[in-house]
């Protein structure tokens, strides 16, 4: 098992945010984390990497404990984070902000860098290019880029498609999905739910705190009260769009 999350307990000051969560991610397995604006997602993933303290519980990274470790302790062992609201360095070409991310990371080699440029091809092409002269979705994915470049085993990826034209996010999908053949595990947060029923190994819905569900995308579909109570009723029809 890549990660396992038992009895996680988050205090935001005396604002009790996740109750008891418990998740697993197996080792080259896409979970998603679904829910609605509040439910707790981000902090799942914030206190995972380090950024938030966990009030208690465990979190297991390759059956070592990593709830009381700093950011960069997690991300040396092989964990890296994807926020949702990061941006790349705008003075910097593609191919430079990607070597400034491998060159910052024991983890990467001298491969690195053209592999994770592979996982886009539109960054493949555009690997000269400013980054600030990027597309809000094609900064999305160099921001990608910059984190598989380190080599990690498990990827936290919070909203990464949120606000792109459908092309973009069938790229970003079409990279996600690449990363299977190279054994990495990846923790996803995610509003598109159609998205996440295409790339999704098991799902987690998260409601005030709480996990609410938990299972395959067949059961999920199968329960059309969870989606429309955790969710959204305007998400049951797009949910059974991907049934078809």
């Amino acid at each position: 098992m890549m990660l396992k999350v038992s009895s996680l307990h988050v205090h935001y000051g005396t604002a009790h945010v996740l109750h008891g969560v418990d998740l697993e991610v197996g080792t080259g397995k896409i979970v998603c984390l679904i829910g609605r604006n509040g439910a707790g997602k981000s902090t799942t993933l914030k206190t995972i990497m380090g950024l938030v303290p966990a009030t208690s519980g465990e979190i297991l990274f390759e059956e070592q404990r990593i709830e009381a470790m700093a950011a960069h302790q997690v991300a040396r062992m092989g964990v890296a984070y994807v926020p949702e609201d990061r941006r790349p360095f705008g003075s910097l070409s593609v191919e430079e902000n990607i070597r400034v991310a491998a060159q910052a990371s024991p983890r990467s080699d001298a491969n690195g860098v053209s592999e994770a440029l592979a996982f886009f091809p539109v960054l493949e092409e555009r690997a000269r290019q400013l980054a600030g002269s990027l597309s809000g979705g094609e900064q999305q994915m160099l921001v990608i880029a910059r984190a598989l470049v380190a080599r990690p085993r498990l990827v936290l990826l919070d909203e990464p498609t949120e606000g792109l034209a459908p092309s973009l996010v069938r790229s970003i999908r079409d990279g996600i999905m690449k990363t299977r053949t190279h054994g990495l595990s990846i923790l996803l947060v995610e509003q598109n739910l159609s998205l996440a029923l295409e790339v999704g190994d098991y799902f987690y819905v998260l409601s005030r705190g709480f996990v609410a569900f938990e299972g395959t995308s067949e059961e999920l579909l199968a329960r059309e009260d969870v989606i429309a109570e955790h969710l959204g009723v305007g998400r049951v029809k797009e949910a059974l769009r991907s049934r078809k």
